[in-house]
């Protein structure tokens, strides 16, 4: 017959294996075997978390209560419960009681490293809950020496897990990152229940760096684990979770998410979680723009809760949800009264900072203060740089702009109201800013990404590929998290002046800024002598011409029968006059023959602005912005050497590079099987210009996975980061690698972002399929005026006059 003591250590070993309800028995059948007053304790305080953990909270605090009140009790029992009553006082929502007696448990289990870690790790989950990172991440640290020291090592990663979303909520993402990761191994193999949890955690991490949907399906997947074990308050903490990610962007199933955790709560008899979960219902309400006068008395009651339950951070956005029903009711002045009772510190979360700037500047501008609502706005964004700045990853730094795109959109309506070149031109640049302000680094080579990068190529053969589509996916996702791990510089510039532009254009040079807002376009005309704006109508004309434009190119590029080609291809030069009808025929007069300098807004990246009539015989470089173009034009570029490579299976690939490197006097080429991935990457960092000719694909998923073929397999926008130096100049002459994705509504993200941000100062390639021979005649032209001295987008402009407009178009443009 097993004994009391083996009874226990089952329960509480199928308790720390996520099987709370197969617990009980077991320690039902030890406590009427226990002969003493200290096990009979113990026992009763696992049942205490037995019960909590099965829909009966209370229940658990009575037996913990009940337990301490024996007198006879060793101090390490009495540590014990104190630290069962702490936890079930911290899943009941009583903060400063679980803080309490957290403190007492510690204080009592000197002798017991083991438990004394588990009181650390629970108390940090208060702190957690307080939104107190630092103080949380010393308890986490503290559980991870006494774990050690007690010898439970299959321990370290849960508080090392927690370590980690001490960090994430702290704002360091890359910590936060490195520690889940390193502590996900050993999690994942635990039980369902507890991975589960990390899962949510995880998730919650996943949608702070952007990656929304992601994160929400690995949600959803813990809260069904967690209901098929019929842990209901767990459940509810994750739809919480989800409920409260969806609140920026997609308010309807947030507020169905908030409504389901409630009734959970509800059940599980926890009215601090249900607090919560009624915050986030009303946030919902709000974000679905209802105005109800209840919303407001709802919002007073549930800040005030909030306070009490010691969730700061809760207790302010509730806060901020009132006074925005208050403005958009018209009652501006109870709006702002509200608004100067709300005092947010400087170490509160990030989200919380930027929504309070985001308030604070919806009521500016409904009262007409435009100026001080840019200045909310401005702050707003600068939090989020010197955040932004601590990632050295380009696809992270990308991936975040989404925190700041409501701040950003609302400064771009305010600056096209105001009528103001500088003020547009001011907002222009921090919305086409969100990632490209901060300062780029040259992130260390990484062994393992490097061989990571091997194994995917040799897998990504035709040959290798069946069967191993499962493997490729967990390398993609090791790769981009490795690089998520990156330091970053910590430093971000500033947009420059309108004045500073103008004085640095010259005359001979225009720079138009495209702006576009939910309802309108808009153009800004900078030149040496005046800044102009140029209302161009409403945005939907722009969507209608668009739309289907980058289908049409590819379409145009293919080998077709003459009939088809010649209807094909007349309907394209139909849109594009149209598109150039639009969006440059209306700045002739301002721009006369100046060359272009181009600042397009994120929704007109498939325009070939190159081949848009008003631009024929034209120089036009697309740059991410106009403090990017001036800080690429400081030193000239360097052009003395050229390195050529032909992909395989490119009709014309081997001839185009041939005939272009013949315009240099020298010149390194790569074809067949001498065109490695270790060979590209070696001459990519030793010249000056780097062209090319290859199949390539745009990933949209993760667009760093764009890449072009070589002879052992493609070549991905991660190598451009393990690059030891980069070409000034690079032309790439390979269909969709001039492709980018969209992010946090202006940011562009692909092949040609990842070569700017590693130091490229100019990349040509197209976004849309190009035909083979056009191509071919275009870059060897374009080599040949590179060659004689000429700038890359007066080369290109050259070569593209020579171009037939009745055959294939040549969409290439100069990025830079």
């Amino acid at each position: 017959m097993l004994s009391a003591e083996d009874l226990h250590r089952r329960g509480v070993e199928a308790i720390n294996a996520g099987r709370a309800r197969a617990a009980r028995p077991l320690l039902e059948r030890g406590l009427t075997r226990a002969s003493s007053d200290d096990l009979r304790a113990r026992i009763e305080a696992s049942l205490a978390y037995v019960a909590a953990e099965t829909g009966d909270p209370a229940g658990g605090l009575a037996l913990c209560g009940a337990a301490l009140e024996r007198e006879e009790l060793s101090v390490e029992t009495r540590g014990i419960l104190q630290s069962q009553r702490a936890l079930l006082q911290m899943r009941s929502g009583d903060v400063t009681g679980a803080l309490n007696s957290f403190g007492s448990a510690i204080d009592y289990l000197g002798t017991l490293p083991g438990e004394r870690a588990r009181a650390h790790l629970n108390r940090g989950g208060v702190y957690l809950q307080q939104g107190s990172a630092d103080a949380a991440a010393g308890d986490f640290a503290d559980a991870m020496r006494d774990f050690s020291a007690a010898g439970l090592e299959t321990e370290v990663p849960k508080a090392q897990h927690n370590l980690g979303y001490a960090a994430f909520l702290a704002g360091d993402l890359v910590s936060a990152l490195r520690d889940m990761e390193n502590a996900a191994h050993q999690l994942s193999a635990s039980s369902p229940v507890l991975r589960a949890i990390s899962q949510q955690d995880r998730a919650e991490v996943l949608m702070a760096a952007g990656l929304t949907l992601s994160g929400v399906l690995a949600l959803e997947e813990a809260a069904r684990t967690l209901g098929q074990h019929r842990l209901v308050q767990r459940r509810g903490e994750a739809e919480l979770t989800i409920a409260r990610a969806a609140l920026a962007w997609d308010p309807e199933r947030a507020l169905a998410a908030a409504r389901a955790a409630r009734s959970r709560f509800t059940r599980t008899r926890t009215p601090a979680l249900r607090v919560r979960a009624e915050a986030v219902v009303l946030g919902a309400e709000v974000r679905l723009r209802r105005t109800k006068p209840s919303l407001v008395a709802r919002a007073d009651e549930l800040a005030e809760e909030l306070a009490r339950l010691e969730m700061p951070w809760w207790a302010i956005d509730t806060r901020l949800d009132a006074a925005l029903v208050r403005a958009r009711r018209g009652e501006i002045e109870d709006a702002r009264q509200r608004m100067a009772r709300i005092r947010v510190p400087a170490r509160a979360p990030l989200a919380v900072r930027l929504r309070e700037r985001d308030v604070r500047a919806a009521l500016a501008e409904r009262a007409g203060r435009r100026t001080d609502a840019l200045a909310h706005l401005r702050r707003g964004l600068a939090d989020l740089h010197e955040w932004q700045s601590s990632f050295g990853s380009l696809d992270l730094q990308t991936m975040v702009t989404g925190h700041g795109r409501r701040l950003a959109v609302r400064g771009l309506r305010v600056a096209v109201a105001s009528g103001r070149p500088d003020v547009l031109f001011e907002w222009s640049e921090r919305a086409r800013m969100l990632a490209s302000r901060v300062q780029p680094v040259r992130v260390p080579g990484d062994d393992q990404v490097q061989a990571d990068l091997r194994e995917l190529r040799s897998l990504a053969t035709e040959e290798s590929s069946r069967g191993s589509a499962g493997r490729q996916a967990e390398l993609r996702q090791r790769v981009r998290e490795r690089a998520w791990q990156n330091r970053g510089s910590g430093e971000y510039d500033d947009p420059v002046s309108l004045s500073d532009v103008r004085a640095r254009l010259g005359a001979d040079r225009a720079l138009v800024a495209h702006v576009v807002t939910s309802r309108e376009v808009a153009a800004l005309v900078v030149t040496s002598e005046s800044a102009v704006m140029v209302d161009l109508g409403p945005r939907t004309a722009l969507d209608a011409l668009v739309g289907g434009l980058l289908p049409d190119l590819d379409m145009a590029a293919a080998e077709l029968p003459g009939v088809f080609a010649s209807a094909i291809r007349s309907e394209l030069r139909g849109r594009l006059g149209r598109l150039d009808d639009l969006l440059l025929a209306p700045l002739a007069d301002v721009v006369g023959d100046r060359q272009l300098v181009l600042t397009p807004s994120g929704v007109l990246a498939t325009v070939p602005w190159s081949i848009l009539p008003s631009n024929d015989g034209r120089p036009v470089t697309v740059a991410q912005s106009a403090t990017s173009w001036l800080s690429r034009t400081e030193v000239p570029l360097r052009s003395a050497s050229a390195g050529f490579v032909a992909g395989p299976r490119v009709a014309q690939a081997e001839a185009e590079t041939s005939a272009a490197a013949a315009a240099w006097t020298s010149a390194m080429v790569l074809h067949g099987p001498d065109a490695t991935a270790e060979a590209v990457s070696k001459l990519a960092g030793s010249v000056d210009v780097l062209h090319v000719s290859a199949h390539g694909r745009h990933s949209s998923e993760n667009p760093l996975f764009s890449g072009f073929e070589l002879a052992d397999g493609p070549w991905f926008g991660y190598d451009i980061d393990q690059l030891t130096s980069v070409p000034d100049i690079v032309l790439l002459s390979a269909c969709e690698v001039g492709r980018s994705t969209l992010r946090g509504g202006e940011e562009l993200i692909g092949m040609t972002a990842a070569w700017l941000h590693a130091g490229s100062r100019c990349v040509i390639a197209s976004a849309a399929a190009i035909n083979d021979a056009v191509a071919h005649d275009v870059l060897v032209a374009l080599h040949r005026e590179l060659a004689s001295g000429l700038p890359p987008t007066t080369a290109l402009a050259r070569a593209l006059a020579e171009v037939d407009t009745n055959g294939p178009p040549a969409p290439l443009v100069c990025f830079g």
